[in-house]
């Protein structure tokens, strides 16, 4: 039973990274480091963009707007490592 419990939580770290890759790019897009008009990269936000997009618009609906700040994605990976310590904390053990 420790080897599912492993997985779920390198599955958690993994979707961690892909928010925060999520993230870095949309900052990078939006600051004009890399150019939109690139297919390829156009496409890797678009993926990451489809993954985080339901748990942060979740999230989104229940913050106060503050301005230009998005807030959400640190929520969500503060909730992920919540959760994350919860799973690992009452995971049943064998003897």
């Amino acid at each position: 039973m420790n080897s599912l419990l492993f997985f779920l939580v390198r599955l958690l770290d993994f979707y961690t990274l892909i928010v925060f890759f999520y993230v870095v790019v949309s900052w990078l897009f939006h600051f004009n480091i890399l150019n939109s008009q690139n297919v390829f990269l156009w496409r890797v936000f678009e993926s990451l963009k489809k993954l985080t997009d339901p748990p942060l618009n979740y999230i989104r609906r229940y913050l106060p707007n503050f301005g230009g700040i998005d807030i959400s994605p640190v929520l969500l990976i503060l909730l992920i490592y919540l959760f994350k310590d919860l799973l690992i904390e009452y995971w049943p053990r064998g003897q």
